[in-house]
């Protein structure tokens, strides 16, 4: 426990046992033993709050306590106690309260010193050696290990190098440096071992500077100003000029006691604690942690808000997009080839491919023989077959690659996807496609924050530019600032922090610096990302993006609860002091009122432990929830053969032709069609009764009825089917019909999901 916090506490302590033992004594008749209790309970906090005011003046600020000090001096020098000592217990304990409502946990950057390396592999004389990473001199050739951190900037040595840069781009799938590439210390080799020439020592490194970064942007983060103290700078002349007419007037200086003690500012000192108090604590119920009143001041005032991508925006993964196959090849089989084979790995990629089967409920087959070429890809035996799942490198080796691959390829950068090829028996039968994706609740989570009033939202991120604006596009954010390395970001954030109130929003280590350096940092912490968390002035406990907007919202509630008590209080006080000015109100009895002006005021305060209000209609139950999510599920499998089928239709002869568009027409009128019929007969009806306002469902019936016109469209088509009537001209209708269907309910689903999201009971 530091000094300044043992005595707040022992300050609080000690006018408590002064005032209860004076008014022990008091009522046992000894009122000169009283008096003496109510002094030595007032002389200490006298003393302190002279120490705290004198420092503050050295600072060049002037608070609130300004008042207390002078009721409370003036309370014991004329002989009035008991009225100090009320003071110096609402005083001390104010203190106490601001001290639980502006702590905030540690940031000691412990996760980011714990995962830096201590030692490097150095090459010398034709051997390897263990040796501290200090002593790596520029020049020095280092191994890195599969799995292991790059200990220092370099240069790609060997003829390629398969790197996870996510702890400083937040970018999750990994990317091939080839020889001669630099590298970032901090990065993780995701691949086999590789040599490389260092060109930077330690403490001049990638990460070290992160490292750096944090520490500079905490330690210069201006210290938080109390609402309190903006409302004193008016109240504290009013009060002592106050305190004068009431002495002209009368002539009596314990008038003038009365008017400062009926002036004590407690309103001032308790109003924000425990209104910011309630706020943290409503707050924490959500799953949001905030650490202290002051972030959660900071929160209501923000006016911009920057998002990192990689796992704030997005999920901050590798999810399956898209199956590409061969001619005569089905995507179904393309997937559970290349997910059977991916189980005998452990990469991020593997996970994601294995996790998307399952999610179609595909059965997969243990395979046989595996052998894996780290950064490359894998192979292996599944039902006798042998498959090779890996890179365009591994799979069409000196060979030319097939129009569908090069198809596949171009989508894949269209995309910013990263590429698996699938090879049955040394043939090339299909390509998976992963990338990052959206997370489901980040269109919520970007209304809510403009409902919250946020006027300004920027995406800051490392990812490429063509990935990162298809996402702002997609989100209708005010801009996107792409390709930044962590120093980017901070000054990206400080670049808006000059002209409004700003928060930070990321996960990574590399988004550390920037919400160290935000007005206020909120990290999501639901996945362990310690070091943003420590950081960071907000964590979001839920894996929950939609939470930073409620965060705001609270916040916001809380901050006006605290001014309206503020304003209250204060309005009642100038009440009290005018009636001690005209010699109604004697010192104690003044002391007594203002007691009771506080209890209204911190009870209006603890308002803001509730929400702000109440929905008189139901929320739809998590079962009901559920439910329409797998139907969604079972849907998107349906979308995906689609995708398929306008695929296969290029190549596709006129027998062909007419078996996949029968099959499109099928899929569309058994699943698509009765879907939303469904929708529109039973669910919508169900919204409607949740919904605040039912009118919005209109547009979404809207969809129903254009993807109903085009299924009749896709029928009429396939009335013309008998190969005999099947043209290219046919092929391209049919084609641009079933593209059409499959992109529409594609958006149409992702909307209904947005809404049952947010009135789903959670």
């Amino acid at each position: 426990m530091s000094f300044e916090r043992f005595m707040r506490w022992a300050l609080v302590s000690i006018a408590i046992a002064g005032l209860a033992a004076g008014l022990a004594a008091a009522l046992a008749g000894r009122p000169a033993l009283a008096e003496l209790c109510w002094t030595l309970a007032t002389l200490p906090v006298i003393a302190g709050l002279a120490v705290s005011m004198a420092r503050d003046l050295l600072g060049g600020r002037l608070g609130v306590d300004a008042i207390a000090l002078v009721s409370m001096s003036a309370a014991v020098v004329l002989g009035q106690p008991l009225a100090g000592a009320v003071v110096a217990l609402m005083y001390s304990g104010g203190n106490v309260l601001e001290e639980i409502a502006v702590a905030r946990a540690e940031r000691d950057l412990r996760s980011l010193v714990d995962r830096a390396p201590r030692e490097a592999h150095r090459l010398a004389e034709g051997r390897v050696e263990e040796v501290p990473i200090s002593a790596v001199a520029v020049g020095d050739r280092l191994l890195v290990h599969a799995g292991e951190v790059v200990p220092v900037d370099g240069v790609v040595n060997s003829n390629a190098a398969t790197i996870d840069e996510s702890a400083l781009t937040g970018e999750p799938i990994p990317v091939a440096r080839a020889r001669g590439a630099a590298i970032f210390s901090g990065s993780l080799n995701a691949g086999e071992t590789f040599e490389m020439s260092v060109s930077a020592l330690a403490g001049e490194s990638t990460y070290a500077g992160i490292v750096r970064l944090v520490t500079a942007a905490q330690t210069a983060k201006a210290p938080f100003v109390r609402l309190a103290d903006r409302y004193a700078l008016i109240f504290l002349p009013v009060t002592l000029a106050l305190a004068l007419v009431a002495w002209l007037i009368s002539g009596d200086l314990l008038r003038s006691l009365a008017v400062l003690v009926a002036a004590t500012p407690c309103p001032l000192i308790l109003a924000a604690p425990v209104a910011f108090i309630a706020g943290v604590a409503q707050a924490a119920r959500r799953g949001i942690l905030v650490k202290g009143g002051g972030p959660l001041e900071a929160l209501a005032r923000a006016h911009t808000v920057l998002f990192d991508k990689t796992g704030t925006l997005t999920v901050g993964g590798a999810r399956l997009l898209s199956v590409e196959v061969a001619p005569g090849e089905t995507a179904e089989e393309i997937l559970m080839l290349g997910a059977s084979l991916e189980q005998a790995s452990h990469h991020v990629i593997a996970n994601a491919i294995v996790q998307a089967a399952a999610e179609r409920g595909l059965q997969l087959e243990l395979p046989e023989r595996v052998r894996e070429s780290m950064g490359s890809g894998l192979q292996g035996v599944i039902g006798g077959r042998r498959v090779i799942a890996g890179s365009r490198e591994m799979i069409f080796t000196g060979e030319p690659v097939a129009d569908w691959a090069t198809r596949a390829i171009r989508r894949a950068s269209w995309r910013s996807a990263l590429i698996v090829f699938i090879a049955v028996e040394g043939r090339p039968v299909g390509a998976l496609l992963l990338a990052d994706e959206l997370r489901s609740d980040t269109p919520r989570a970007i209304r809510l924050l403009r409902e919250a009033g946020i006027a300004r939202i920027l995406m800051v991120t490392g990812d490429r530019a063509a990935a990162a604006q298809a996402i702002g596009a997609a989100l209708d954010l005010d801009g996107v600032l792409a390709e930044r390395v962590p120093s980017d970001k901070v000054d990206a954030v400080r670049s808006e922090q000059r002209l409004h109130p700003t928060i930070m929003v990321g996960d990574g280590i590399n988004d550390a610096p920037a919400l160290a350096s935000a007005d206020v940092g909120i990290a999501l912490g639901a996945r362990g990302a310690s070091a943003s968390s420590e950081a960071a002035d907000v964590v979001i406990l839920a894996d929950r993006l939609d939470r930073v907007g409620e965060a705001i919202a609270i916040a916001r509630r809380a901050r006006h609860i605290a001014i309206q008590s503020i304003v209250v209080g204060m309005g009642l006080s100038m009440l009290a002091m005018l009636a001690a000015v005209l010699g109604w109100l004697m010192p104690v009895p003044a002391a007594i009122l203002q007691e009771l002006i506080d209890v209204a005021v911190i009870l209006n305060a603890l308002r803001a432990l509730k929400p702000a209000g109440v929905r008189s209609v139901r929320s739809m139950t998590a079962a009901a929830g559920r439910e329409l999510h797998h139907n969604h599920l079972a849907l998107l499998r349906s979308l995906d053969r689609l995708r398929s089928i306008v695929d296969a239709l290029d190549d596709a002869g006129p027998e062909r032709a007419a078996a996949l568009i029968a099959e499109a027409n099928v899929l569309v009128q058994d699943k698509v069609v009765a879907h939303e019929r469904d929708d529109e007969g039973h669910v919508y009806p169900q919204l409607a009764e949740v919904l605040r306002e039912a009118h919005g469902l209109s547009a979404m019936s809207r969809a129903h009825r254009e993807i109903l016109h085009l299924a009749r469209l896709l029928a009429a088509v396939a009335k013309e089917l008998p190969s005999e009537n099947v043209d290219r001209y046919l092929i391209r209708d049919a084609q641009r019909l079933i593209e059409a269907v499959e992109t529409l309910v594609r958006l149409h689903t992702a909307q209904e999901e947005d809404i049952y999201e947010a009135v789903a009971a959670r």
